[in-house]
């Protein structure tokens, strides 16, 4: 209960900091009815997250904490129709800043990580899926990872097939003042990216697709111990996936876009506070 208790505070600290006023009522009236701060709305997402309870449970379960509810200024917790019209309402410019403050909280070295993996849309209704015309069972998401301290800095999303190698220059794009070093497999072997990555001063350790004896001592000539440190963001998808599985919640997929970005931000947390 405590440990919970200091993690909330921890989010309501975050929230305020990203916010034009951070000293608004966490509840516009006295009876706790009226509409919630930005503040407010912000920090109760990021802890439903981190508990991860079916919204349907949530409200249930947080009544049954006042000393968590105490923390955001709240009698109740609001229903599950209001943290739904939340997670449509805060946009993902918003939740790319905290995730960015969360990795500098942490701290970030210089040498990164790309990688991608899936996230399974199963939850979407078949009718769901039908009119909005997709098929891709899987959420593509790729990572920029810290190699040291395990944090996310940037993350992609994409329901399309879509080439390894021009996601990895798009997120290279939004990261490469902070890079000294990109690591990445050969599936991010692109000469565009790599000649990006240089022009910045950033080193580009990637392996080639060995199609030729050029390419191949190319990759000889990689140094195995930095190269190694790639399965880092290997790790980090493993963390992301311990508690709830591979299952993405949101029905939509701009939803499940924020549902798993508001998770990177909660594994950021927990890399900051060691």
């Amino acid at each position: 209960m405590e440990r919970l208790r200091q993690r909330a505070k921890k989010y309501r600290k975050l929230a305020k900091e990203h916010v034009e006023d951070p000293d608004a009522p966490a509840v516009a009236d006295e009876d706790g009815d009226g509409e919630h701060a930005e503040w407010n709305k912000i920090a109760l997402l990021l802890l439903r997250e981190d508990i991860g309870k079916p919204l349907r449970h949530l409200e249930d379960y947080l009544n049954e904490m006042p000393g968590i509810l105490d923390v955001f200024g709240l009698e109740k917790s609001p229903d599950h129709t209001s943290f739904c019209n939340w997670e449509k309402e805060i946009p993902m410019r918003t939740l790319r800043s905290l995730l960015r403050r969360t990795a500098e909280q942490a701290g970030f070295s210089g040498t990164g990580a790309i990688d991608a993996s899936g996230f399974q849309r199963g939850q979407a209704s078949h009718h769901y899926r039908k009119r909005a015309d997709y098929s891709f069972q899987a959420m593509k998401t790729t990572v920029l990872v810290d190699t040291e301290s395990l944090v996310i800095r940037d993350v992609h999303f994409t329901t399309k097939k879509a080439y390894d190698g021009h996601i990895g220059l798009q997120v290279f794009r939004r990261n490469a003042g902070d890079l000294r070093e990109l690591l990445a497999d050969k599936m991010y072997s692109w000469k565009e990216l790599r000649e990006k990555c240089r022009k910045e001063a950033t080193r580009p350790v990637i392996k080639h697709c060995e199609q030729s004896p050029l390419q191949k001592a190319h990759n000889a000539r990689i140094d195995d111990d930095v190269y190694n440190q790639r399965s880092m963001s290997e790790t980090v998808f493993s963390m992301l996936k311990a508690d709830d599985g591979e299952n993405l919640h949101t029905r939509t997929w701009h939803g499940q876009f924020r549902e798993l970005t508001r998770k990177c931000i909660i594994h950021n947390r927990s890399r900051a506070v060691g």
